[in-house]
């Protein structure tokens, strides 16, 4: 995630460092030339993932012909410059800027819950600092909690680090520095809003300042075991480690050097299937259900390999595939490829960062993808780039990072990327069929349809004038809508012919992997088997089912992540029962391990014939991530046809969105405690009076079939005549939503008997 990799396409520079001849790139510092080239400078506050925060000094560095020690954390090497990273005046610098650190640092390290990976711990011991020379009187600082973290200000460094990271990193913007000389602290701005995100601020942290408040006072570090893996609850598919204690995972870490982990990954660790032994019966009436089975309903929480193993079932007795989930993904990338003439979207999450000019459409980004979300961030804090928000409904979340807002109509979002790709592609430049598409396109009627002005179009091209480095998100509202396909086409347009860096966020954690391996079908029918969704018989990994399955965490395989990588998961915790491949094997298959299947990921859509034992899974010195491996680029051939652009449907009923909030994403965050759950029915007063509604009135209502019953709450952040709600409680049901997210629904209200009877 480092921003400083976007400076590689500078002039080559050497630079003798320590007496090594060093090769690099014109813009980059001398202390990322050292680290690249294996040379040892130490710091305290430089954090790669943020702009160099320059507090502590430890840097210095000598250069030939400069008078005066210089931060190598800021300062450009320069073709030719003599640096000198190791002597003994720098030595005893940096000895004496321990010194003052530990002056108001209390050596608590044995009930310190940071011993063992403190920074300060460690450079006091590099620098022989036994001793202390001076002293200064302590004021009275107590311990503060925060919520997910808690700050105790005696042991801050003010290093900055958290306060960076706040501001440039997970854009919360809940932490400030408040100047006071010896008594400056750490603020929490936003403390009721309680953001999961200060997880990140305390990974970050080099001392024990801020600590997770779950986890403080349970265990040392060096007791713990760190199991590698890959984020299984959105497609982000983030590294961390399960820090885990006799089969018990005590807290999620990261590599928070170069990668971010949102509130979910951090804290939504407690969804393993556990207690689980072998059921022979029931094992044998699995068999028997999918030797017999017409359908198999898949979620896309599953692993590469899992998905695999039932394509294969799917092949041999010749039955359906469906998965609502990666259906309509998958149906929005063939029909993207026809016009890219690439398997997959081209846009990578570096070149967001960078850019300078980002539009988000058909995401609720912050819910959706906080990952995503940002390396927006980055984009808007080091690039001041303008960042235009296309939705029906507006995000308070996000207003700190954008520059424009366009509320378009519900169900208008193929008017929206034709009116998009009307103003960004250069028409002269496209084959004549899709000339003439654009030549008839009635623009009135688009932006009549869309409920936007034209304005607001005009605008957004003009604050793209003259910057470079444009990226385009789009995200689930399109994949299930009515018209993907020709959505599909008209954003293809504008990474082909306009250069945008598009990034298609998968719908779910595992929903490009499903989409690449699967033949999936749109319907099912007659006898179903449902994997982690509900079917005549169910697998699941949740407990419920008629056979258990491993959780995510349980079991060793890979997904295919955002950024197209293919990264691998590793077992933290036992499992005494069944899998799938278990079953596959009683079919007639033959295969020892799940991942005897990852070397035989189809090569046709880019996988690699690479063992799992093989993947690399780690961070070199320089933030460059050695993690599984990139999916290989398949061309295909294009057809550039567009149809005409449709009507938008009109709904006459309540208009609900389906969208999971905060660190909620799937019936799998559901089941951790930790992570707050909204499963209420948000709306505006607009919306409680239009459909004569009251602050905690119970309604119910259906969508594919499913019965949603919710508390109402007045949102005073929303607008308008559409209300959201989250699915992640709906269990094994959730699986089954396949509808556009914007739902036409009647509305029904609900007493206290009859919701009984219907939990009953």
């Amino acid at each position: 995630m480092s921003k400083h990799n976007s400076t590689g396409l500078g002039k080559p520079v050497t630079v003798t460092i320590d007496g090594k001849i060093c090769q690099s790139t014109y813009g980059k510092t001398i202390l990322q030339v050292a680290r690249e080239n294996g040379i040892y400078i130490p710091t305290m506050c430089y954090l790669t993932k943020t702009q160099p925060i320059a507090s502590c000094r430890m840097c210095l560095v000598d250069v030939e012909g400069v008078d005066g020690a210089i931060l190598s954390c800021q300062e450009k090497a320069v073709d030719g410059a003599v640096v000198t990273t190791q002597n003994l005046s720098l030595y005893k610098e940096r000895q004496n800027i321990m010194k003052l650190y530990n002056v108001n640092h209390p050596l608590e390290c044995g009930v310190c819950d940071q011993s063992g990976e403190c920074d300060l711990q460690n450079k006091t011991l590099e620098f022989d600092v036994a001793i202390q020379n001076f002293t200064a009187r302590e004021p009275h600082r107590p311990v503060e909690n925060w919520g997910h973290v808690s700050y105790d200000p005696a042991l801050c460094i003010m290093c900055e680090r958290c306060v960076r990271v706040s501001m440039e990193i997970t854009g919360d913007e809940a932490l400030v520095l408040k100047f006071g000389g010896y008594s400056s602290t750490i603020l929490n701005v936003k403390q009721e809003k309680n953001y999961s995100s200060l997880g990140e601020a305390a990974a970050v942290c080099p001392v024990g300042a801020l600590v997770d408040a779950r986890f403080k006072y349970t265990a040392n570090a060096w007791e713990l075991t760190k199991i590698p893996s890959s984020c299984s609850h959105c497609s982000g598919g983030c590294q961390l480690n399960y820090e885990v204690k006799k089969d018990t995972i005590y807290r999620v870490t990261n590599n928070a050097e170069f990668a971010t982990l949102c509130g979910a990954g951090r804290y939504g660790y407690k969804f393993a299937n556990t207690d689980v032994r072998k059921d022979r019966e029931a094992f044998a009436r699995a068999v028997d259900a999918v030797a017999h089975a017409d359908t198999i309903l898949l979620s896309a929480t599953i692993s590469n390999e899992e998905a695999l193993i039932l394509q294969k079932i799917k092949e041999r007795q010749h039955l359906r595939l469906v998965c609502p989930e990666a259906r309509g993904y998958q149906k929005f990338l063939n029909a993207y490829s026809k016009v890219s003439g690439k398997k997959l979207y081209g846009g990578t999450l570096e070149a967001l960062s960078s850019s300078r000019g980002i539009i988000v459409f058909g995401s609720r980004i912050n819910d959706d993808a906080p990952l995503v979300k940002y390396h927006i961030t980055m984009a808007s804090k080091w690039h001041r780039a303008r960042v235009a928000y296309l939705h029906p409904v507006a995000d308070s979340e996000i207003q700190n990072i954008i520059t424009q807002s366009i509320n378009y109509a519900v169900g208008s979002e193929e008017a929206v990327a034709a009116l998009l790709a009307d103003a960004f592609v250069s028409h002269d430049k496209l084959p004549k069929t899709l000339q003439v598409f654009f030549d008839q396109i009635d623009n009135d009627k688009l932006f009549n349809d869309a409920q936007i002005k034209q304005e607001a179009i005009t605008l957004l091209k003009q604050s793209f004038h003259k910057k470079t480095g444009f990226s385009l998100v789009v995200g689930s509202d399109l994949y299930s809508h009515p018209r993907v396909e020709n959505i599909a086409k008209l954003i293809a347009l504008l990474e082909q012919n306009a250069g945008f860096n598009v990034i298609a966020i998968p719908p779910a954690t595992n929903a490009l992997g499903v989409a690449m391996i699967c033949d999936l079908d749109d319907e099912a029918k007659a006898k179903s088997v449902g994997y982690n969704v509900k079917g005549d018989f169910t697998l699941s990994a949740m407990g419920d089912g008629d056979l258990d399955m491993p959780a995510m965490n349980q079991q060793e395989g890979t997904i295919t992540n955002i950024e197209k990588r293919v990264v691998p998961m590793n077992v933290a915790l036992s499992y005494g029962g069944y899998v799938l491949n278990d079953i596959t094997n009683a079919l007639g298959f033959d295969m020892e391990y799940t991942i005897d299947y990852t070397p035989l990921l189809p090569s046709s859509t880019g996988y690699k014939a690479e063992r799992f034992d093989d993947l690399p899974d780690y961070y070199d010195v320089s933030g460059n991530a050695h993690r599984g491996y990139f999916l290989q680029k398949i061309f295909v051939p294009t057809v550039f046809e567009l149809e005409a652009i449709a009507t938008p449907h009109l709904f006459d009923k309540a208009v609900v969105y389906l969208c999971n909030s905060g660190d909620q994403f799937s019936p799998f965050t559901y089941q951790c405690e930790v992570l707050e759950p909204q499963t209420m029915l948000r709306g505006s007063q607009h919306f409680a009076q239009n459909y004569h509604l009251q602050e905690g009135q119970k309604v119910s209502f259906k969508i594919d079939g499913v019965l949603f019953e919710r508390l109402f709450m007045i949102d005073a952040s929303l607008e308008g005549f559409v209300a959201i709600t989250s699915y992640s409680d709906m269990g094994l049901s959730a699986g089954l939503l396949s509808s556009y997210r914007f739902c036409g629904v009647e509305l029904h209200t609900v007493t206290n008997e009859e919701s009984r009877g219907n939990k009953k």
